[in-house]
């Protein structure tokens, strides 16, 4: 399993299980995420994205699945979906690079339809 491979599949498992710090390990000093509600850079900015994050994947009755993952070098794609008390992430993906162990850029997009 290459360094990006065992980075990814540990960030994944950190992210379903809601451990900030373990997603905030996988992070490299001055990394950044870019998304549709904007750009986070930095630990700090990072931290409270995911905290953010953690309020709504962390209730009750979340489902999330890991449809693709794709290694190529330092870069990783996955494809998921998810379904929240809030919302449904019909698709949604990341792409990430990693260099020595740590993620330095991400970025996500995906289909988000908020339920009534």
């Amino acid at each position: 399993m290459s360094s990006v491979e065992t980075v990814l599949d540990r960030h994944w498992e950190a992210f379903k299980t809601q451990d900030l710090d373990g997603i905030m390990a996988d992070y490299a000093e001055g990394s950044f995420i870019i998304t549709n509600l904007g750009s986070f850079h930095g630990l700090d900015e990072i931290e409270g994205l995911f905290s953010d994050l953690f309020e709504e994947f962390g209730q009750d009755g979340v489902t999330m699945d890991l449809d693709q993952q794709v290694i190529h070098e330092e870069y990783a794609y996955i494809v998921w979906h998810a379904e929240t008390p809030d919302n449904v992430y019909e698709f949604a993906t990341d792409t990430v690079v990693i260099r020595d162990g740590a993620i330095v850029a991400q970025t996500f997009g995906g289909k988000i339809d908020p339920k009534d």
